[in-house]
């Protein structure tokens, strides 16, 4: 049994059934937590903040990923225009 650090609340959680860094969810309060240690078990709060800021630069990659690669796209079109000239 755990206790989860935003609302106090008894969270029924066994030590084998999770490791260390799963995440879970508190039925009460709906917080995010993290599987601090296991012995004894303890519970942390995940920052909601940092999960989206990781989202975020995750899109934020793609989207420049993706803008290269129309731009090499770009670049191979004008070097055809040349040899067709």
């Amino acid at each position: 049994m755990a206790t989860c650090p935003e609302c106090d609340a008894d969270i029924d959680v066994d030590e084998f059934d999770v490791d260390k860094g799963d995440l879970i969810s508190c039925a009460e309060c709906g917080s995010n937590l993290e599987v601090a240690s296991i012995a004894p078990l303890e519970l942390e709060p995940v920052d909601e903040d940092d999960d989206e800021d990781d989202d975020d630069d995750e899109a934020e990659e793609e989207v420049e990923a993706e803008v290269d690669e129309i731009d090499d796209d770009d670049d191979d079109d004008d070097d055809k225009e040349d040899w067709d000239e």
